[in-house]
């Protein structure tokens, strides 16, 4: 993807293993492939306020593999790092590995997607993920209601065993089931985070039930794949044109970002990646610098939705418009 390219101009070259010149620390960075912008800015961001603080970074990619990212944090705690940092496959899988970190009394953070419960400690931020979806499936449903007639939402859901996935589609139903009187039964299209399946359960779903008038995709990510399917069939089209689906997802990346200021998408849920970057190195190196071994801070990111209605206000505010500008895009 060109965005995505992009972003990828944007990021350092992963640094050799060494010692840190001014620190003398060493953090373990496990993330699970650099698959969508998202994940690509937020390890730009995160790798490279270590190394500008002349901390070590043992960069290790899981390649969606929980047991290999298990097997990372323990090589890592072999090697005696003075910190970790996940984006963990799964909440369940989060927990085992931060259990491994506190039995080793080694300080962890996990990375916008949490754990799937508080029962072990360790440094978490997280997006308000159902209010963020809510927000912007609010406005997808005005746009609705301007239809004059019942409307047919379908949602492109998530992995379900990612709590993110879950929240998402939670602020989804939390929308229809409000305004129930406007809407027909939501089509659930499932995703398990991956474009190509995306791509043919959609196109299976458009097939049987071709009078969708809404589609919100629970990640930004997957706005190729809805044009692939929904240009064929005539349905590709901007704001305000005859034929026009109301789009909405949730990130705020690049493509999102183009596509909104183009008009074909209506609202995207925001997190705000620089905040949630910001809050997870803070409290991270906050521990290590006083030698908490097993702190326990969770953090919020309220996020917002970018729409047509306040695009011209808060373009800005949302991380993938922002990154487009400092690219001069």
């Amino acid at each position: 993807m060109a965005a995505l390219g992009a972003i990828l101009l944007l990021a350092p070259a992963s640094c050799a293993r060494r010692p840190a010149e001014e620190t003398g620390l060493a953090v373990l960075f496990s993330f699970q492939d650099l698959e969508t912008e998202f994940w690509v800015a937020a390890h730009r961001v995160i790798t490279t306020a270590l190394k500008e603080k002349g901390i070590q970074v043992i960069e290790q990619n899981a390649h969606q593999d929980a047991n290999r990212q298990l097997e990372q944090v323990r090589a890592a705690i072999s090697q005696d790092v003075d910190g970790i940092i996940i984006i963990p496959q799964d909440g369940e899988s989060a927990l085992t590995i931060i259990g491994e970190a506190n039995e080793a009394g080694i300080p962890i953070a996990v990375f916008n997607r949490p754990p799937a419960d508080r029962s072990r400690p360790a440094v978490v931020v997280v997006a308000d993920n159902a209010r963020i979806a809510e927000q912007a499936v609010e406005h997808l449903a005005d746009e609705a209601a301007r239809l004059g007639r019942k409307a047919r939402p379908l949602i492109l859901v998530g992995d379900l065993g990612d709590p993110n996935s879950i929240d998402r589609r939670k602020g989804f139903y939390r929308v229809v089931d409000r305004r129930r009187d406007m809407f027909h039964d939501p089509v659930e299209v499932p995703t398990k985070w991956d474009a190509n399946t995306a791509l043919s359960n959609l196109e299976a779903a458009l097939q049987a039930d071709p009078d969708v008038d809404l589609i919100f995709t629970s990640s930004d990510f997957m706005y190729p794949q809805i044009r692939a399917v929904l240009e064929p069939l005539g349905r590709w089209k901007k704001k305000g044109e005859p034929g026009h689906v109301i789009l909405g997802g949730l990130d705020g990346d690049l493509g999102a970002c183009r596509l909104m200021k183009e008009g074909y998408v209506d609202a995207t849920g925001v997190q705000d990646l620089f905040f949630e970057a910001e809050s997870v190195l803070s409290g991270l190196l906050e521990a290590i610098e006083k030698g908490e071994k097993t702190p326990e801070r969770w953090t919020e990111d309220p996020g917002f939705a970018l729409t047509q209605a306040n695009i011209a206000q808060r373009e800005l505010d949302m991380w993938g418009c922002r990154l487009a500008s400092q690219a001069g895009r």
